[in-house]
């Protein structure tokens, strides 16, 4: 998965025409620590059938408060891709295509009804089409055009996954020395998503470029407290971090670094 799209993390058709997609799992099976939960099975026949790409898309169109991760075998094998809706443990069947994925998200999640679902399941897959190429821009370097399709993303108003393209407009917008705007798209991604560790990056990145280092301090540590296995990924780093402070040759240098790699 490229740079811009790490992500975070969230239908099943209201039980829909198709009573026969969906059964319960034994409770002893559902995690009550787990508020909401998708787990998509990505055991051997699900895999066949398409749970990677289900992963994939339901994890890019997932509302901040849905976790979107990845299971073992469901019991529902050549009915799948499966999903398990947690605490619930209701299972979804046939969850093979981006429309059906997104179905599944905002029936579940949504709490609208009829032909506002019917919008919300459009414009969320949209603005991750949106995103998609807008990671394409990216890679090559053309980030001009990439903020142009992340805001055309964000104008769409999508009902899951906007925390994240806020998060990679300002990760856009750095690149471009734009650093307030930066700030600005990662302080929207948190207000969406209070938790979103890869969004406090993104902040102290902005702070940092503006040279309020108390306060990219206070970012990066918030990341880590939130993560801190993500002080190893690609998004952390660090020795970019070092030669950025040695630069600015400020006092804040080794405040910074020592609380970043002492916690």
């Amino acid at each position: 998965m490229s740079t811009l799209f790490l992500q975070s993390c969230h239908v099943a058709t209201a039980p829909s025409s198709k009573p026969n997609h969906l059964h319960r799992l034994p409770s002893s099976r559902c995690t009550k620590a787990q508020l909401q939960e998708l787990r998509v099975c990505t055991n051997r026949t699900c895999r066949r059938q398409g749970s990677f790409q289900t992963l994939e898309t339901l994890s890019g169109i997932a509302p901040p408060n849905v976790s979107v991760k990845s299971s073992g075998c469901l019991g529902c094998c050549g009915a799948g891709p499966n999903l398990v809706f947690l605490p619930d443990g209701l299972i979804i069947r046939h969850c093979g295509t981006a429309s059906r994925c997104s179905e599944v998200m905002v029936s579940l999640f949504g709490g609208g009804g009829g032909g506002d679902n019917n919008h919300n399941s459009n414009t969320s897959l949209d603005a991750l089409a949106l995103r998609k190429r807008a990671d394409v821009e990216f890679q090559n370097k053309n980030f001009a055009e990439a903020e142009l399709l992340l805001s055309q993303a964000i104008d769409l108003k999508p009902f899951g996954g906007l925390h994240v393209t806020f998060k990679c407009r300002s990760f856009v917008r750095m690149e471009l020395g734009n650093y307030s705007g930066a700030l600005e798209d990662a302080n929207e991604a948190l207000a969406l998503a209070l938790g979103y560790s890869e969004a406090y990056i993104c902040q102290g990145d902005a702070f940092l470029a503006l040279n309020k280092f108390d306060l990219a301090e206070q970012s990066y540590l918030t990341s880590l407290d939130i993560d801190p296995s993500i002080r190893n990924s690609k998004s952390f780093k660090i020795t970019q971090l070092v030669k950025r402070l040695e630069n600015l040759n400020t006092k804040w240098m080794p405040r910074i670094l020592n609380s970043l790699t002492k916690c």
